[in-house]
């Protein structure tokens, strides 16, 4: 918490805005004049880490089951798709999206559920974006 300076204070009101910034207001009143002090403090917080999503190629898991999966499950046009699929296909993996952990994990066990419904082995993994 802030400190202000004790020359008699009558009146201290605190103020918080939204953008994590915290102002404090102090009506000093002396028997000569009135004084007011603004201080300011900025609280520093991270962006949270972000994760890539990720799928594997394997030799079984068919072009167009890809093709569906990065439509369902990662909002991608059919070209995009598409793109990303060859991409899996030639360079054994491809990027399906960055995200927070927690949505990264959720897309990751929802993609290889789906897999295993349509009994195909496609891998979707995370690893931490650089």
């Amino acid at each position: 918490m802030l400190t202000c300076p004790l020359m008699l204070a009558t009146l201290t009101t605190t103020i918080h805005r939204q953008s994590h910034e915290s102002t404090r207001i102090c009506r000093m009143s002396t028997q000569k004049h009135d004084e007011l002090v603004l201080e300011e403090t900025r609280t520093h917080t991270r962006p949270p880490p972000l994760y890539k999503v990720l799928l594997l190629n394997d030799d079984f898991t068919p072009m167009e089951f890809v093709v569906v999966v990065l439509e369902r499950y990662f909002a991608m046009s059919l070209e995009r798709a598409a793109q990303v699929m060859l991409q899996v296909h030639h360079e054994g993996m491809g990027v399906c999206g960055v995200y927070t952990r927690d949505v990264a994990v959720t897309k990751v066990t929802q993609v290889i559920t789906y897999a295993r419904q349509h009994q195909h082995p496609l891998a979707c993994v995370m690893e931490e974006n650089e």
